[in-house]
């Protein structure tokens, strides 16, 4: 998993730095929420938090993306009851996702994203994930942005996964 943030990394950095001196990017700032799916959902009913995301513009309606943020999932109540027992007393389980892709406008509001990367958990012992994120969305002249995805991390043989809504302001 190292080896795929620091290819992430390299490859990120290299795009912006090749491209920095063509157009000037936006960024964006949103807040996020989701129905997490799957199995997972025995233990957590949703998710929330917040990102940042940098769009840069590499050719003609489509730009590389690198977003990161916060999102935290509260275990549902059945499961803090059970864990109880255990002496696990934690209440939700935090992480940061990293991500870059590529997001293409199919007209001048409407886009599809694809993004990839790394969700680290904020628990000890908790490891990292490989990140995978399509979406779409609408990105108004307002600087308004609503996006929907569908976001999963696997780590092993788990998956987390959620249906994500992220309302965003770009400047």
């Amino acid at each position: 998993m190292k080896k795929i943030l620091l290819i992430l990394a390299l490859v990120a950095g290299t795009t912006l730095s090749t491209l920095a001196q063509k157009t000037s990017g936006k960024f964006s700032i949103g807040l996020e929420a989701g129905k997490i799916t799957g199995d997972f959902s025995k233990f957590v009913d949703f998710a929330f938090g917040a990102s940042l995301k940098y769009n840069h513009p590499i050719a003609d309606k489509m730009l590389f993306t690198v977003s990161g943020g916060y999102t935290y999932l509260p275990y549902n109540n059945d499961f803090k009851t059970a864990t109880l027992g255990f002496g696990v007393a934690s209440s939700g389980e935090g992480f940061v996702p990293l991500k870059a892709g590529i997001k293409y406008f199919f007209n001048s509001i409407v886009y599809g994203e694809g993004q990839l990367g790394a969700a680290i958990s904020t628990n000890s012992g908790g490891g990292t994930a490989f990140a995978y994120a399509p979406g779409i969305g609408v990105e108004f002249g307002s600087g308004a942005d609503l996006g929907i995805r569908y976001e999963g991390w696997s780590k092993g043989s788990t998956t987390i996964s959620q249906i994500a809504l992220r309302i965003a302001y770009s400047f």
